[in-house]
């Protein structure tokens, strides 16, 4: 692991920083690999990293498309939290969490933590009864959750509209331990914890296709690199997993939606930490630049561009200024656009596929960056095992035939699947 003498961080920074070590291998792909996980981004990786380190698994190749923290790992808005209701998803995201909590010191990497919290506001007297069920359902699993007053909620957040909001403010639910953290520090720690321990982290390398045996199991992928093949094949590329598991003769039950995010100019800080809007889809914090980090609802069509439309845009706005009529003065940055993997009952799967040799990552809706550690871990523990970890067990691909969905779509809206 490299570690830098204040020396070598001047040389490097008056040098145009031209003379950084790289933090992890560009390596070149081999013929086989006892595993092959598609998708670079943090999922991908932190996968890769808990099979080499947890399970000892090392013959490992990542491969990605493109660049590492090119897709969705770097179009999000770097929410964590573990404020869920349901027993299928409560402990998977609170051990989510409490990764989250030690993956600075178990990376050695400053991956930006900042749980400054995560408050969820509500305006009627029903949506306050439904998040004291969940606050209840969070506190009775050990994950810490605080129904608050409008008093409370104004003391913390005092620039919100309490007096002339279309949506007055009636108090919120509050998980302290909630937060941020940097997306792509998250990606290149994991790049680099994997990579020290063997992992071969492969870009510019593009699955064009499955490898199958005599019996119909996927034993490898084509790529643009040429085939590579593997005893284990696990899919882990987020808004793509439709178009990989179409390789392998399967269709999901996913759909793909655009979810767009914006961030405004530089300013002093105000937002304490994560605000969502309770009467609508909008949730903002403020990133250590100053930007007012901001997003909404998914697009309401199907599609594979990282870019959106207006009326989605003005939605969020609307939104927004429905919260907080200051945010109207703040001047728009920029945009950007990730594509999710929408599963019919908003919760994920990680599980085998129907095909031989072939591991699922998908379906993650609003859920992906905030689970990165744990998904990561729990789909390494199942290749490595072929047994469900314990927190994701009821992630089965299964249970849309079976009727044992997760519907926790009251965290988010889902599309008009059909």
């Amino acid at each position: 692991m490299t570690h830098y003498s204040l020396f070598t961080l001047l040389r490097n920074a008056f040098s145009g920083h031209r003379h950084w070590d790289r933090a992890w291998r560009d390596a070149e792909p081999q013929e086989s690999y006892d595993v092959i996980i598609v998708g670079g981004g943090g999922h991908g990786l932190a996968t890769a990293y808990y099979l080499a380190k947890e399970h000892g698994i090392t013959n490992v190749a990542v491969l990605e498309k493109g660049w590492i923290g090119g897709g969705n790992a770097g179009r999000n808005t770097t929410i964590i939290r573990s404020n869920y209701g349901l027993p299928g998803n409560i402990p998977f995201y609170e051990w989510s969490m409490k990764l989250w909590e030690g993956m600075e010191q178990d990376l050695n990497y400053n991956t930006m933590v900042s749980q400054r919290g995560v408050l969820n506001l509500y305006h009627s007297d029903a949506q306050r009864d439904a998040y004291a069920r969940r606050g209840n359902m969070m506190r009775l699993h050990g994950v810490d959750a605080e129904l608050l007053g409008r008093d409370q909620v104004q003391a913390m957040a005092p620039f919100l509209d309490y007096e002339n909001a279309r949506f007055p403010i009636q108090g919120g639910l509050l998980q302290r331990r909630g937060g941020t953290a940097r997306h792509d520090a998250v990606v290149w720690g994991y790049a680099r914890g994997a990579s020290d321990r063997g992992v071969d982290i492969i870009q510019n390398c593009a699955v064009t296709g499955m490898l199958r045996g005599p019996d119909g199991s996927i034993t490898g992928v084509e790529t643009t690199r040429g085939p590579i093949r593997a005893k284990k094949v696990g899919l882990s590329v987020a808004g793509n997993s439709s178009r990989l598991a179409e390789m392998a003769g399967l269709r999901l039950p996913i759909e793909s939606h655009v979810l767009q995010a914006f961030v405004s100019e530089g300013l002093k800080p105000v937002i304490p930490g994560v605000i969502t809007f309770g009467a609508g889809h909008f949730y903002v914090s403020q990133s250590d630049k100053g930007g007012l980090v901001f997003g909404g609802d998914i697009d309401g069509y199907n599609s594979y561009a990282q870019r959106g439309n207006l009326p989605t845009v003005e939605d969020v706005c609307e939104g927004g200024m429905a919260l907080m009529p200051m945010i109207g003065r703040a001047r728009l940055l920029r945009s950007w656009g990730g594509i999710m993997d929408m599963s019919m009952d908003g919760s994920p799967i990680i599980d085998h596929a129907p095909v031989g040799g072939l591991y699922l990552n998908a379906g993650w809706c609003y859920g992906g960056f905030k689970a990165t550690p744990a998904a990561g871990w729990c789909f390494a523990h199942l290749l490595a095992t072929d047994q469900p970890h314990e927190t994701a067990a009821d992630f089965r691909l299964d249970r849309f035939a079976t009727g044992h969905v997760i519907d926790e779509k009251g965290q988010g809206a889902q599309p008009n699947l059909h």
